[in-house]
Order: structure tokens, then C-alpha cells, then sequence
């Protein structure tokens, strides 16, 4: 057992999900309960989520509306603060409506992983850094073995003199 402190995970999946997701999902919360059964995190919650947020909404304006939104803000400040991007699963989109005005959503992804040490969010996924992807699956395996989030690994190889 190493001396860096155990996580926790909080998981976010989409309640309506496209076909192939839910294996995806089920799978992942499998690995979540073995790495808490063999004690490499400290526990995990699943949170669900819908496919999609607008901060026009009634929605928005509901508690679980703005935890989602607040969550979503904190991520990418963790994103900018990492030099990683999560443009790319985190994607705004103009609703064109008959019944209302136009309106902008942000869409969610079918998955979402955060990972808190005491209370500070550490490591977000998916995530990218440059071209390469960190998947949720690659920072499940990455705990499992103990090891730091891989972008961490990244930002410090590099040394400033």
C-alpha cells in the first residue's frame, strides 16, 4: 500500500443512455467497487445525469440542476488549471425550439469520472491533453496500479530551471 491517499470517486452517467453505454457503465462501476473492496479509493458515488443542461432551463434553477452545472464549472476549471481540455466532451449546442426561443445546452457525456482528495478535485476524465485522450478506464487501471493521473505524470517530467 503506498502512502498517497486514497480518492473518491464520484461517477456521472447519463440516465438515457445510447446502445452500447450501459455495458460500458456497468463495467465501470465494477472496476469502482473492486478498487474500494481492495482500498484503493475511498468509495464512490454514482451520480445520474440527463443528456443535456441549459442555464436558461427551469432545470438549471433546481438543486440537482445546479450541483450538475456547478460540478460541470469546477471541472473545467480543474481543465484550465491543467492545461487539459474537456472541450470535446463537454460540447454546447443550439436548441431550435417551436414551442419557445432558441435556446444554447451544454451536452453531457455518457460518462464523466472526478476524483476528490479531500474534498479537491483532482483528476477529471475523459480528458485531453495535446492529441492523447485519458479515458475513464485508463485512470481506473492507473489507480489500481497505485499511480498518479497520467497527466500529472506528464506536467512533471517537465522540469523548470
Amino acid at each position: 500500500m503506498s502512502d498517497t491517499p486514497t480518492p473518491h470517486i464520484e461517477l456521472y452517467v447519463r440516465s438515457l443512455m445510447p446502445d452500447g453505454a450501459h455495458e460500458r457503465q456497468e463495467a465501470v462501476i465494477e472496476r469502482l467497487e473492486r478498487l474500494d473492496q481492495n482500498d484503493d479509493i475511498d468509495g464512490f458515488s454514482v451520480i445520474v445525469w440527463g443528456k443535456q443542461v441549459s442555464r436558461e432551463s427551469a432545470a438549471a434553477h433546481t438543486e440537482e440542476g445546479t450541483y450538475i452545472l456547478n460540478r460541470v464549472a469546477e471541472f473545467k476549471q480543474w481543465a484550465l488549471s491543467n492545461n487539459v481540455s474537456l472541450e470535446s466532451f463537454y460540447q454546447t449546442t443550439e436548441i431550435e425550439s417551436e414551442l419557445t426561443e432558441d435556446y444554447s445546452a451544454m451536452v453531457l457525456p455518457v460518462m464523466g469520472l472526478a476524483e476528490y482528495d479531500d474534498g479537491e478535485l483532482k483528476h477529471v476524465a475523459p480528458c485531453t491533453k495535446g492529441d492523447v485522450v485519458h479515458t475513464i478506464m485508463d485512470r481506473l487501471e492507473r489507480l489500481e496500479a497505485g499511480a498518479p493521473p497520467a497527466i500529472e505524470q506528464e506536467t512533471s517530467t517537465v522540469s523548470i530551471v
